[in-house]
Order: C-alpha cells, then sequence, then structure tokens
C-alpha cells in the first residue's frame, strides 16, 4: 500500500478517519493524501452582489485552508509522509477524481451522523464514495470510539471465487498484525447456490485460513447478524465487497453493501468485484 486518501471536513469524525489512516500508514509506510473539498457559496440571484462577495465567505475559504495545513503538518511532525489536498467542488466527485489522479490504494472517510430519511434513500457523501471508488475505501461510524486494528471479520458467502480479494485481506491483515475471520449467515436475502465445502477446501489449501477460523450462522436478517457477531467477538473492522451492478439489477436487488454503509456501526472496509457477463466465470457476490 503506498497511497493511503482522506477526505477531511474538519468534524470529529472525521479527525478519526485521519487517526485510523495513521495506523495504517505506521504500519505500511503509506503517503497520506488529506484533502478537503470546498464548495463555494453560490449566491441568490435576489441576493444583492455586494453580499454574496462580503469578506466572510473569503475568511471561511482561508480558515478552512488553515485548518488542512495544520493537519498535514502535525502529520508531518509525527513522521508521516503526508501532503494536503485543495478541491473545489462536491464531496463525492472530489474524492473520487483524486483518488484516480492519485492512484490511491485506500480511501478513509468518516461517515456522518445518524442517517436521516433522505439519507437513508439516496446515500450519504460516504456511501457514494464506498460504491463508485475504484480502489478499497474504509468507513469510520461516527458511534466508534477507539480507533484500533486487532480483529478483522470477512463477510463471505462462500459462493464464488473470491481468492483475489481475500489475498489483499490477508495481506492488509499481516501488515496490521490483526487476526483474520471469515463468517458467512445463511439467509433467504442471499444466494446458496454451490456447496460451502467446495471453497472451504479452497481457501484452506490455497490462501492458508484454517477451517477454525470460518464461521457460519443462520439468521433472517443478514446485516443485524453480522453486526451482533462483530459485536460478540470485539471485531474492530468488517469486511465486504461490493458487486458492481447494472442498473437493472439495482432496482431489482437493492444492495445489502448500501445498507451496511448507512447503518453499520462498526468501521466497514469495502472492496469491489466487477460483475462477469456473457459465460464467463460467475463474479463473486458477498454482501451486494
Amino acid at each position: 500500500m503506498k497511497t493511503i486518501l482522506v477526505p477531511l471536513d474538519f468534524s470529529e469524525n472525521a479527525d478519526k478517519a485521519l487517526e485510523a489512516a495513521k495506523q495504517i500508514a505506521a504500519n505500511t509506510g503509506a503517503k497520506l493524501l488529506i484533502m478537503y473539498a470546498y464548495q463555494p457559496y453560490v449566491g441568490d440571484f435576489m441576493i444583492p452582489e455586494s453580499i454574496v462577495t462580503a469578506p466572510i465567505y473569503q475568511q471561511l475559504e482561508d480558515d478552512y485552508r488553515i485548518k488542512l495545513n495544520e493537519r498535514v503538518s502535525k502529520a508531518q511532525r509525527e513522521g508521516y509522509l503526508a501532503d494536503a489536498i485543495w478541491e473545489t467542488g462536491g464531496v463525492e466527485t472530489a474524492v473520487l477524481k483524486q483518488a484516480k489522479e492519485n492512484s490511491a490504494d485506500l480511501i478513509i472517510v468518516g461517515r456522518t451522523g445518524h442517517a436521516a430519511f433522505l439519507d437513508r434513500l439516496i446515500g450519504s457523501a460516504a456511501t457514494g464514495i464506498a460504491l463508485h471508488a475504484h480502489c478499497p475505501v474504509l468507513i469510520i461510524p461516527p458511534s466508534n470510539e477507539v480507533i484500533h486494528f486487532g480483529q478483522f471479520v470477512y463477510a463471505t458467502q462462500l459462493e464464488f471465487d473470491e481468492k483475489e480479494i481475500l489475498v489483499d485481506v490477508i495481506a492488509l491483515t499481516k501488515q496490521l498484525k490483526s487476526k483474520l475471520r471469515l463468517v458467512k449467515v445463511n439467509s433467504d436475502e442471499q444466494l446458496d447456490i454451490q456447496p460451502d465445502g467446495q471453497y472451504i477446501d479452497e481457501i484452506e489449501h490455497e490462501l492458508g485460513i484454517g477451517r477454525d477460523q470460518i464461521t457460519i450462522l443462520n439468521s433472517d436478517h443478514v446485516m443485524d447478524r453480522l453486526e451482533n457477531y462483530c459485536n460478540q467477538i470485539k471485531a474492530d473492522l468488517l469486511i465486504v465487497s461490493n458487486l458492481r451492478r447494472g442498473f437493472l439489477e439495482k432496482l431489482l436487488n437493492p444492495s445489502m453493501t448500501k445498507k451496511l454503509t448507512v447503518d453499520i456501526q462498526v468501521p466497514l472496509l469495502v472492496y469491489h468485484k466487477e460483475s462477469v457477463k456473457d459465460g464467463l466465470k460467475a463474479p463473486m457476490v458477498i454482501l451486494g
């Protein structure tokens, strides 16, 4: 891992996201790109231009630049490689742009407070970033008090080939000196076509994950059971894979990953798996 992008809004939870990024960077040597997306005031045509261009708006921009530079300078004093990025425009668009331009290996973002009705319908900026970024996205929920990476839970369906992502997850687990458990929740909400044993054998022999590290649960509500399991074993991170869907697939089968990004109270790391069509090998679907 070479580059971690951390978008800030200078809230308490954004600073938690930055602390999480520092922990990962300390173990991987990654560079921190600390960014702020400034959204200039767009004046109402009914408001006199003299008010719209008042010095207060320039002062706000100056204050945000100071806050950004303060956090970058602090990270540098603490021994991290860190640079500031100043963007203009919507948060999601700006983050996705910078992640791509800088070939970010990971984005870490602090989720906003408790989801409101509209947030559940259209998703927060954190949700949009997690679902559309080219790289993995780590979401820190507002309820998370202490950032620690000791126990990981990887949610799987044991249904399709997921070795490509598991290799990255295992590498990150080793770098952070953490423990890893795989969990499958049997439910009518999830696919259950292939026998579990086929993939458990592959995972054990090819990736070195023992059967004692794999837990299979039953529940009618996958998300609630996952969160309860994470709480039960005191997991510090839940890892899922999001299948990139077409428009029709989204309408027919709402994304479980999106629900997790909005509601889960455990830090959530989202990987991506591209949909494979035209008779090619079936894609991995974990919680998408």
